[in-house]
C-alpha cells in the first residue's frame, strides 16, 4: 500500500484600491510577493486590468504608461514589469488578464456552441471565466499563492465581476482567500490631519458588494500613528494589527522592507492558515541592493533625448517606466546614483545650436518611439554625440536612428531615412518587414509588429559581447554567445545597406541566428568610448540584483567620462 501526500489548497491574495487610482497597488503586489517568496513561498502575480482592450498593445503610452512585452510577445500593463522586477521572474500571458479577453473568449466560445445552447449571461459564465483564469495561471506556475492585483478603484462600475469572481472563490474556499485593499489617506493641507473617512467610505463600497477587506495598507504622506491604526480598525472590521502603515518613502524599493516593519507577513500567514517555509533569507540580497542605493557615491548626469517629451512629467515616468529602472540598477550597482533629465528633440529642431548643451551630460539616451515627431531633433543630438564622443546608448528607434545618422553624416548619404517616413528616398536605411507590410495595408495594428523574445548571436571582440560575458552569459562549445531578448517593433535595418554600412565602420555585433536581422550597432571602442544602440528593449530584462549588462557598460562609460 502506498501513501500519497495531499497536495495543501493553494491560496490568492486579492489586492483591491481604495479612494484613488495610482495609491500603489502594483507596488504593493510586487512588495507582498518578494516577501512571501523570502518566507519559502513560490507566488505568482496575476495583473486583472478592467479595460476593454484584448491586449495593452494599442494603448498611448503618454495616456496609461509603458507597454510592457512578455517574452512571449504579449503587450500588457507596466505592473508586469514591476512584478518582474521585484520577483527576479519571467512571467507568463497567464498572469495578464483584460476585460476584453475574457468578454471574447465567452463570446467566442458562445459562437462555437461551447455553452451548449444555454442562455449566456455575465453571472455565472464571465466570472467562472475570471476564475477559471485564476485558477489556471497558478497550476501553470506551480506556485503556493496567487496574488491578483484588480486594477482601477472599489468604485469602478467595470470592477464588479472581478470582485465578484474573487467574492465567490472566497465563499467557496473561506480559508484560501484573503482580501487586502489599499487605499489612501489624504492630510488636507489646511487642516493638517491625517483623515480616514475615505477609506470607512471605500470599505463600506467594499461591503456592498458582499466582501470584507482582511487587512488594509494605509497609503499616505506621513507614516500611520497608532490612533489612526484603531480608528480604521474599529470602523472597518479589521484587527488593529492588519492596518498596515505605507507612508511615501524614497524609493519603491523600500516598500517590502517597509511592510514587513508592520509584519505584514504575519497578517498574511495568519489570514490564510498558513506556516513559514524558510526565514527572511532572500530580503537578505534585497537589502544589500537598497543599501547601495542610499550610499551611492558618485553622481551622473544622463540627458534622455525623444520624442513624447511634450506631454508633461507625470505622463514621463510612466511612459519610460523601465528605462528608468534599468538606469537605477545599473548605477547602483556601480555606486553611483543617477539623474536623468528630459529634452523634448522638437526644441533642436527649432533652434539646432542649442544641441552643444548635451555637452554638460555623462551621458545620453534615445528611448523608443514611433513616427515622424521630433525625428530630426533626435538625429542632430546623435551626431552630436558621436562627434564629441559622449557615451550614447539607443533604444529599438534610438538605434535606428543611430544607424540613419552614421548613414548621412558619415557615408554622405544626405537623404537616408525610414520607410516609416520616407519610403522614397534613395536610401531606405531602416525598413519594415515584409510580412507586416499586408496587416497595415489592411489597418491591423494589433500584435504586428516582431514581439516578445528572440535569440541573437554576439559577434567576437565587441562592446555587446564583452558586456554580456561579464555578466554570466556564456559562450557555446563553437565559443558562440547566443542572447535572449525582447522585441517590441515594425522596422529593421534594411539587409539591402548592412554590407555598405559594415565597409563604413559602424559595426553590428549581434545579429539573427540567420544573420537577416540586425540586433546591436556599435562604433568600436577605438573610435569612441560607447555609441551603441539595440533594435531591442533591454529595459525590460534588468532586474534590481541582476542588472542589464548593456546598461551597467553605458553606465561604467559614463563613469569613465566623469
Amino acid at each position: 500500500m502506498t501513501m500519497t501526500t495531499k497536495k495543501k489548497n493553494h491560496k490568492y491574495i486579492f489586492i483591491v484600491g481604495g479612494v484613488m487610482s495610482g495609491v500603489g497597488k502594483g507596488i504593493a503586489t510586487s512588495s507582498i510577493g518578494k516577501i512571501l517568496q523570502s518566507k519559502g513561498f513560490k507566488v505568482n502575480p496575476i495583473k486583472v486590468d478592467p479595460y476593454l482592450n484584448v491586449d495593452a498593445g494599442t494603448m498611448n503610452p503618454t495616456e496609461h504608461g509603458e507597454v510592457f512585452v512578455l517574452d512571449s510577445g504579449l503587450e500588457t500593463d507596466q505592473d508586469m514589469g514591476n512584478y518582474e522586477r521585484f520577483l527576479e521572474m519571467d512571467l507568463n500571458p497567464d498572469d495578464y488578464m483584460t476585460s476584453g479577453m475574457v468578454y471574447k473568449h465567452v463570446i467566442d466560445k458562445e459562437r462555437n456552441l461551447g455553452y451548449r445552447g444555454k442562455f449566456v449571461e455575465a453571472i455565472p459564465h464571465v466570472t467562472d471565466e475570471i476564475t477559471r483564469r485564476i485558477k489556471h495561471a497558478a497550476e501553470k506556475n506551480q506556485s503556493d499563492i496567487s496574488i491578483i492585483e484588480i486594477g482601477g478603484t472599489i468604485g469602478d462600475y467595470q470592477n464588479i465581476l472581478f470582485i465578484e469572481a474573487a467574492r465567490i472563490l472566497k465563499i467557496k474556499n473561506p480559508q484560501d482567500v484573503m482580501f487586502i485593499m489599499v487605499s489612501y489617506l489624504p492630510v488636507p493641507g489646511t487642516i493638517g490631519e491625517m483623515k480616514t473617512r475615505p477609506t470607512q467610505n471605500a470599505v463600506r463600497q467594499l461591503n456592498s458588494y458582499g466582501v470584507q477587506p482582511d487587512a488594509i495598507i494605509a497609503r499616505g504622506e506621513f507614516p500611520l500613528d497608532q490612533k489612526r491604526k484603531e480608528k480604521l480598525a474599529i470602523w472597518c472590521s479589521v484587527p488593529v494589527e492588519n492596518v498596515i502603515s505605507a507612508p511615501d518613502i524614497l524609493s519603491i524599493y523600500d516598500v517590502p522592507l517597509n511592510f514587513e516593519r508592520d509584519k505584514i507577513s504575519s497578517v498574511i500567514m495568519k489570514s490564510l492558515h498558513m506556516r513559514t517555509k524558510a526565514r527572511n533569507g532572500e530580503l537578505l540580497e534585497w537589502k544589500k541592493f537598497v543599501k547601495k542605493r542610499n550610499k551611492a557615491k558618485h553622481k551622473l548626469e544622463v540627458a534622455v533625448v525623444g520624442k513624447y517629451f511634450d506631454t508633461g512629467d507625470f505622463m514621463l515616468s510612466d511612459a519610460y517606466l523601465s528605462v528608468i529602472e534599468a538606469i537605477k540598477f545599473s548605477s547602483y550597482w556601480k555606486d553611483a546614483n543617477t539623474r536623468l533629465t528630459w529634452i523634448n528633440s522638437k526644441e533642436y529642431e527649432a533652434n539646432p545650436k542649442k544641441v552643444t548643451e548635451l555637452k554638460k551630460f555623462d551621458g545620453i539616451i534615445v528611448p523608443g518611439g514611433f513616427g515622424e515627431t521630433g525625428v530630426e531633433g533626435v538625429i542632430l543630438a546623435i551626431e552630436y554625440v558621436r562627434k564629441n564622443k559622449i557615451p550614447y546608448l539607443g533604444l529599438c528607434y534610438g538605434m535606428q536612428l543611430a544607424v540613419i545618422e552614421f548613414c548621412r553624416n558619415v557615408l554622405g548619404w544626405k537623404e537616408a531615412h525610414t520607410s516609416e517616413i520616407n519610403a522614397h528616398s534613395p536610401h531606405v536605411v531602416i525598413d519594415i518587414m515584409p510580412e507586416q507590410k499586408k496587416n497595415l495595408e489592411s489597418a491591423n495594428y494589433g500584435a504586428t509588429m516582431r514581439l516578445g523574445a528572440y535569440p541573437a548571436v554576439l559577434k567576437e571582440g565587441t562592446i555587446a559581447r564583452e558586456a554580456y560575458l561579464s555578466a554570466g552569459a556564456s559562450a557555446k562549445a563553437d565559443g558562440t554567445v547566443e542572447i535572449s531578448e525582447r522585441h517590441r517593433h515594425r522596422y529593421e535595418v534594411n539587409p539591402e545597406h548592412i554590407s555598405e554600412i559594415e565597409k563604413g565602420g559602424l559595426v553590428f555585433s549581434g545579429a539573427s541566428p540567420d544573420g537577416r536581422l540586425m540586433e546591436i550597432a556599435e562604433l568600436p571602442r577605438s573610435i569612441h568610448p560607447f555609441f551603441l544602440g539595440t533594435q531591442f528593449h533591454p529595459e525590460f530584462k534588468a532586474r534590481p540584483l541582476h542588472p542589464h549588462p548593456l546598461f551597467t557598460e553605458f553606465v561604467s562609460a559614463c563613469l569613465k567620462k566623469k
